[in-house]
């Protein structure tokens, strides 16, 4: 059974996917210690590594006697166990089966729809120039355009309601929180910003004060 104390999250403060956690953990109001690992050197892939994740990925966490990997897997985790104690909101609605659905599919719809064509993006135009590489303009443009139809759809959602899941936060929003964050800081912002109900989404996703402390912490190719 897991046990109290912080929270240890194990990964680079650039990946997205730790990104999504430590929102998480910060929604909640969980007391957490984010423990970097040196990913240029590979210490993803060192056996301590390897006990937490058995496939040398990040990020992985552990608490108490709990060790946890997969993003979505800690997400709910911590949202589940520390969002009453620490005052945090609903944001799984697993108090109502038809808003709970909801989530679940637009976390389907995140994972399946919105990260194959914006997690490209991000790694072409962020990711590589990050660690000095150089993009690939054939493959932005390729996904570029499945984003723009993906966007299309999220805009007719969110037309009818504030959120993806209807009229409520929740973890369908804040999953897309990292690459989004990234892609905005591309010129590829503009696919964003040309969807006016996207576009308001994402302002009043990015405006949370734990998304905006999380934020400040994910570094740029400029710093």
């Amino acid at each position: 059974m897991a046990g109290g104390g912080v929270v240890k999250v194990y990964g680079a403060a650039a990946s997205p996917y730790v990104a999504t956690v430590l929102v998480c953990l910060e929604e909640a109001g969980a007391a957490y210690e984010f423990v970097p690992l040196d990913m240029a050197a590979r210490e993803q892939k060192t056996p301590h590594h390897l006990a937490r994740n058995p496939f040398g990925k990040i990020p992985a966490m552990e608490d108490g006697e709990l060790t946890l990997f997969e993003s979505r897997a800690i997400a709910r985790y911590v949202l589940r166990k520390y969002s009453n104690g620490g005052g945090g909101a609903d944001l799984l609605r697993e108090g109502n089966l038809e808003e709970a659905a909801m989530v679940d599919a637009w976390l389907e719809a995140e994972a399946h729809q919105y990260l194959p064509a914006v997690s490209h993006i991000v790694r072409q135009c962020v990711i590589l120039p990050m660690i000095g590489g150089a993009r690939d303009q054939r493959v932005v443009d390729e996904h570029a355009g499945e984003l723009r139809e993906v966007l299309r759809a999220y805009d007719a959602r969110l037309g009818e309601r504030a959120y993806l899941a209807g009229d409520f936060v929740s973890l369908a929003d804040l999953a897309h929180f990292g690459f989004t964050h990234y892609l905005m800081r591309t010129e590829y912002a503009a696919l964003v910003e040309e969807r006016a109900n996207v576009k308001a989404w994402w302002e009043r996703l990015s405006a949370r004060p734990a998304v905006r402390k999380v934020a400040a912490l994910m570094p740029t190719a400029d710093h």
